[in-house]
């Protein structure tokens, strides 16, 4: 069984952590050949297990990107069943994210040849975590920041809106917040994820960047608006805004993958490599596909003894993808 930690942002602390257990992708129906384009579609099964006596949570977020960029996205609540419709062939990434965190990320391709609903059911394990402290609440405001007596319960219930979906309630009373304080960073971050979650990305960017104005230091509001940013294809802000985030947080996996994926993207594979490599060393297995990033990065460029090593990497760590056998091919016809 395959884990993987949760990188959580540091405004709550939890008594909870994640863990991803194994994925199993299974083709619900015999091929189609050549349906029509942007006939294809991707379903599955969404599950978390919890500790006896312990709720999972209410909500996570499904997304679907292909490269950097968000095609699709869907609530999901432990038990739902999801499915994106409309996919064309080609490489997709079905993200897993829990309060604007990743929980998980894994790559499957739509075939020309394969079925027209290709089934992949996610599922993941909860587990109690005895170095984390419980609470239930958002940590207190002197640790973050420093705010009213009114403007800290304004935040607590703007956190209880978003966690039940209710967008629109959160976006009012973290806007609420920022006037009587426009200091206030974390609520500035706060209001970012939900314009985000509202599909509001031009507010999202500014509410960012009106956090990292006041605290430029600050890791989470650097780490989404990067994201943001890249998935807008604004490749040289998001490389600038994610150089910002490793720096503040050097032993963040997730900030060291989307600096090295924007590199990519801007066409500075060498650049790239050492943030991809570092993403993997500070999450070997959650970061695995990654390999497969690296192995398409050195086939183009020639040196497929490289290719052939990242490869081998990524089928030790994911002994059961679904095109093993095609990496492998590779490997027998490319290993010196």
């Amino acid at each position: 069984m395959i884990h993987k930690k949760l990188i959580r942002p540091c405004l709550f602390v939890t008594a909870m952590s994640f863990l991803m257990a194994a994925f199993v992708v299974v083709n619900a129906q015999s091929p189609n050949q050549n349906p029509a384009r942007g006939g294809y579609s991707l379903l599955g099964d969404f599950r978390v297990e919890t500790p006896p006596g312990v709720d999972p949570p209410a909500l996570f977020q499904l997304l679907l990107y292909t490269g950097p960029n968000v095609v699709a996205r869907q609530p999901i609540s432990s038990g739902g069943r999801f499915r994106f419709n409309n996919l064309t062939t080609g490489e997709y990434d079905i993200v897993v994210e829990y309060e604007g965190n990743e929980v998980s990320r894994t790559k499957l391709r739509v075939e020309t040849n394969g079925p027209r609903d290709m089934r992949h059911d996610i599922s993941l394990e909860m587990k109690a975590s005895a170095t984390q402290v419980t609470a239930s609440k958002p940590v207190s405001a002197s640790s973050l920041y420093k705010r009213s007596e009114q403007n800290q319960k304004l935040f607590e219930q703007a956190v209880d809106a978003g966690k039940q979906k209710k967008y629109e309630q959160a976006k009012t009373l973290l806007e609420q917040i920022v006037s009587n304080d426009p200091n206030d960073f974390v609520a500035w971050t706060e209001l970012g994820t939900t314009f985000f979650n509202l599909s509001k990305s031009g507010d999202a960017e500014e509410a960012y960047q009106k956090a990292i104005l006041v605290n430029t230091s600050f890791y989470p509001a650097l780490l989404n608006l990067g994201k943001l940013q890249l998935s807008k294809k604004a490749f040289d802000k998001a490389i600038e805004t994610l150089t910002k985030a490793v720096e503040n947080n050097p032993k963040s996996a997730e900030a060291n993958h989307f600096l090295g994926e924007a590199f990519l993207q801007n066409k500075k594979g060498s650049k790239a490599v050492g943030y991809l490599n570092e993403a993997i060393r500070l999450d070997p297995i959650g970061r695995a596909e990654i390999h497969l990033r690296l192995a398409a990065l050195y086939n183009g460029a020639g040196m497929k003894d490289k290719a052939v090593a990242e490869y081998e990497q990524f089928l030790a760590k994911k002994p059961d993808f679904p095109d093993r056998e095609k990496i492998e091919k590779y490997i027998k016809e490319n290993k010196k």
